[in-house]
Parts: structure tokens; C-alpha cells; sequence
């Protein structure tokens, strides 16, 4: 799903209106209407619904939903902030029709006017202001929003977008935005909704179809992505008939050290589980016997070194390759990982230690070969790219680092962004607090290097590897609960997670 920036998304609504064709306030109508029925559908039809509307066009949305609502005999109150003494048209035309039902209780607010202690068993429903806010709320509808923030209602929605929360960047007010527990957004999810601070404005959010143009959402040219289902789906490679294990890709993974080996260990049943054909593990000695029992699929490349990685096998025979994860930072492995670097013709995918090697020697990172695939959790990314004050500033790091390298960055979280060597981003939609466990990030590493062994390309290795990985976990979240799941559930489930792919 695309992720239009708020001129595109003007834009989308102007060519909606233009194309289709349908008034300006009928499209209002189609959106509040989502609302609407997503509340009718959710909310106890006992609770109070209260209902505050800025003047602009949110404000208006929130008049079409108090006014659906009251026909529907709900209880409903409506709050008008009169922010400004201009308000938009549409917001005009909904306050008519709001009047014309004498049921309706309507409250003018203002600067100074008290606000009724607001019940817990009531329902708040923001519609302030929207995604055109191009600065921080301040005054006195600051203090309304807190008000409403300490509240202890028993739930609160926001309309398109909390009110206060800046629709791309982070340059709001945290204190003074609107903290849903759900909101209803319009058509497409905002940018800011993918920023890990701003989780306790946004809650859990839904995106709502509208029916804006589908020729002109077609022709919307965007760098960022929503991965779903629909677009992973078609990446997926069929099996022949008549393949054999040499088909599928040789896989190199060089990882473990001594105390570390569960790294290698579920790297390495993750990459067979992808649906690599062969996998050799690259380990120091200490780990031979260990790797032979738990992984027997696996063949195994020793390292002169007893415990630690200090030397690379003959890497001319693999498809792929991928180091990092349990390897340390000892000096020879610093080597080593230099050594790979410089020799190496593919992509390759690092993670882990080997990133903190890379985070020590920024001068190598000009020699990685282009399309390699980068998987850093945020502190790790940090100490790659330099410190940043929030999700919007990491993200324009993250972008500009992969341009700058020509490099894949997986950085990995809460909808794990992808960012590409062409300045394009995915955010992912799989995945849960479940997967925050230990070798989690060991057993993503395995599943893309076994998608890069079969010869999908970095970018699709990377889209796939990812959903899957996330997927594969929520499998394991449902089984085992979130608390209850290691990162072997996620490779165990893996192959339910290939089955509804397919």
C-alpha cells in the first residue's frame, strides 16, 4: 500500500472530486461514513459518545459522525472548538445539517469556557485537527487536548489522525497531542504512524477505504511503502517439478563463537527453512560437534581457531553469503570480516557482530558490494550512522545511508523499515513484541540468506524475508502467547507462515 505524502494526498482528493465526479461534501460523507461504521460496530451502544470538532475539515468529519450516530438513537454529544471564526465549507454545510436534529446536544468552546468532568463509561472522539496541522498546538486548545488526555474514558478514537501529531515529521509537540487508543485513518496510513514514539498518540490504527480515484491512487507516484500480503505474494518463486537441492542455492553462513553458538545453530535451520537446498556453517572448532548434532542438515566449515571466526573457507563455490551473527569482535575476526569484504563478488548480508565491526571501521562500509543487505536493530544502526532525536530524523539516516552505499537496511522493530539503494522505503505490517527475544534477529538472517541462495534479489529477498519472518512469528504469538515464544517457535512456524503465502 502506498504512503502518499499530505500535498499527494490533497491532491488524490482533488482528483477524486474532479474524475469521479462527487462533491466535495459527498466525499466527506463516503469518509465520515467508514467512521461511523466502524464505531457502530465497535463501540457498546450504551456508552456515551462525545465528540470534539475543530472547524476545518477533521471538525467536519466528526459532525458527519455525531450526526450518524444520533440517527441511530446513540448518545451523543458535540463539542465545537471554535479554534478561528473561519471555517471550511464543508465544515459549514455538516453544522447545518447537525442543527436540523434537535436531539443533538451541541457545546460551544472557547477560550476560557469549562469543560464537564468526563465520565469513564464515555466514549471521546477527536476531531480537532487533522493532517494539514503545520504547527504545534498551543493555547488554550492545548489545554482542552490535555484535559482530554487524563481523562479515564473508556476509549478514545481519533479521526484521519490524533490531533497535534504532524502527519510526516516529528516536529510536534508531544505534550499537547491528542493520545488515541485507536485511530481511524483515511485511505492511507500516515508516515508518522510508523515512528516508534509516536505509538502512544496513534494506538492501534485502521486504515479505512474511502474510494478515492483508483486511476489517479494508479498514477500517484510514492517512495514509501506499506508491505502487505498482496505484495510479497507475487515475489514468491514456484518449485519445480524436476528440481533437485542444487537448484535451490548453496548457502554460506559464517557465524558463532565460543558461548555463542545457538546463533549459528538457528541461522542455520532458518535457512533451510526458507528453502535453501544446501547450507554450510562456517564456525570455529569449538562448535563442530554442537552444529553437527543439532543442525544434521547442515554441513559444517571449520575455522583454524578454536573459539572465534579468523578466516574465511573458499566462498567461490556459494550462492550466498551472510556473517555476523555470535561472531564476536575479536581482532583476527576483524580480519577475517575485512578479508571477506574485499574478496567477496556477491551481495552479502550482515548483521550483528558483524555490523559492530563495520561501526568501528566506517572506512569499509565504501567497499561493500552493491545491493548487500545490512540488518541492524536501532542501537546498532546508531553507532553505524550517528545519533537521531526521533523516528523521523532515523528514517531520512536510514534512506540516505543506503543511497550513499548502494546497501539494503533492514532496521528492524516495530514495522521494520526497509530502505533501498534508490531512496525507496517498505515499512513492514507483520510481526509482534513476541519476536523481541533472543536470536530473533539470528533466525532473520538465516531466512534471507536462504531467499538470496535460491536467487531472489536482494530487494525481493528483503520484502519476502521479512514479511515471512514477522509472519512466522505471529503464527508462534498465537501458539505459544507472546511472553511464551523463543526465536525457534518463529522458525518452526515458518512453514505455516509459506502455506498462507502460497
Amino acid at each position: 500500500m502506498k504512503i502518499p505524502t499530505i500535498e499527494q494526498l490533497r491532491a488524490l482528493d482533488a482528483l477524486t472530486i474532479e474524475r469521479e465526479p462527487v462533491s466535495s461534501v459527498d466525499l466527506m460523507e463516503r469518509a465520515a461514513r467508514q467512521c461511523f461504521q466502524w464505531i457502530e460496530n465497535t463501540v457498546p451502544r450504551e456508552k456515551p459518545i462525545l465528540i470534539f470538532c475543530g472547524t476545518g475539515n477533521n471538525g467536519g468529519d466528526g459532525l458527519v459522525v455525531g450526526r450518524l450516530l444520533a440517527q441511530k438513537k446513540r448518545p451523543v454529544q458535540v463539542f465545537i472548538l471554535r479554534v478561528t471564526d473561519q471555517c471550511s465549507d464543508d465544515f459549514t454545510a455538516n453544522f447545518t445539517r447537525l442543527k436540523q436534529n434537535p436531539k443533538i446536544e451541541i457545546n460551544e468552546l472557547s477560550e476560557g469556557s469549562a469543560i464537564s468532568p468526563i465520565p469513564e463509561h464515555a466514549v471521546i472522539i477527536d476531531a480537532i485537527f487533522g493532517s494539514g496541522l503545520n504547527k504545534p498546538v498551543d493555547g488554550w486548545v492545548a489545554d482542552v487536548i490535555t484535559i482530554l488526555n487524563r481523562s479515564k474514558a473508556y476509549k478514545k478514537i481519533a479521526i484521519d489522525i490524533p490531533s497535534g501529531l504532524f502527519a510526516e515529521d516529528n516536529s510536534h509537540n508531544a505534550g499537547t497531542v491528542f493520545r488515541a487508543d485507536v485511530t481511524l485513518t483515511f485511505q492511507f496510513p500516515k508516515l508518522s504512524f510508523f515512528f516508534p514514539e509516536n505509538g502512544p498518540f496513534v494506538g492501534a490504527w485502521n486504515v479505512l477505504p474511502i474510494g478515492l480515484h483508483p486511476a489517479s491512487i494508479e498514477e500517484t507516484k510514492v517512495k514509501k511503502w506499506m508491505l502487505e500480503a498482496s505484495d510479497v505474494k507475487p515475489l514468491i518463486k514456484p518449485r519445480e517439478t524436476f528440481a533437485h537441492k542444487g537448484t535451490f542455492g548453496h548457502a554460506l553462513l559464517i557465524a558463532g563463537s565460543h558461548g555463542k553458538m545457538g546463533s549459528a545453530i538457528l541461522g542455520s535451520r532458518a535457512v533451510l527453512r526458507s528453502g535453501a537446498g544446501l547450507v554450510t556453517t562456517h564456525i570455529p572448532q569449538c562448535g563442530y560437534s554442537i552444529m553437527q548434532t543439532a543442525v544434521p542438515e547442515a554441513m559444517v566449515s571449520t575455522d583454524p581457531e578454536e573459539n572465534f571466526y579468523s578466516a574465511n573457507p573458499d566462498i567461490g563455490s556459494y550462492q550466498a553469503i551472510a556473517v555476523g551473527p555470535g561472531i564476536g569482535t575479536d581482532p583476527a575476526t576483524q580480519k577475517a570480516l575485512k578479508v571477506l569484504i574485499q574478496e567477496a563478488a556477491l551481495s552479502i548480508i550482515y548483521d550483528a557482530d558483524a555490523l559492530n565491526i563495520l561501526s568501528e571501521n566506517k572506512t569499509w562500509l565504501g567497499f561493500l558490494t552493491v545491493e548487500s543487505i545490512l540488518t541492524p536493530h536501532p542501537k546498532e544502526f546508531e553507532r553505524l550512522a550517528g545519533k537521531s532525536s526521533n523516528g523521523y530524523e532515523r528514517l531520512q539516516q536510514q534512506i540516505e545511508f543506503s543511497v550513499k552505499h548502494g546497501v539494503y537496511v533492514i532496521l528492524k522493530g516495530a514495522h521494520s523499515s526497509i530502505s533501498c539503494p534508490d531512496g525507496t522505503v517498505y515499512f513492514n505490517t507483520t510481526g509482534n513484541p513476541g519476536m523481541a527475544t533472543a536470536g530473533s534477529g539470528d533466525v532473520l538472517t538465516g531466512i534471507l540468506l536462504g531467499l538470496k541462495a535460491q536467487g531472489y534479489s536482494s530487494l525481493h529477498a528483503c520484502l519476502l524475508g521479512v514479511y515471512l519472518h514477522g509472519m512466522a512469528g505471529d503464527i508462534a504469538a498465537d501458539r505459544r502467547t507472546q511472553a511464551g515464544m523463543t526465536a525457534g517457535d518463529i522458525i518452526e512456524f515458518s512453514g505455516k507462515a509459506w502455506r498462507v503465502l502460497r
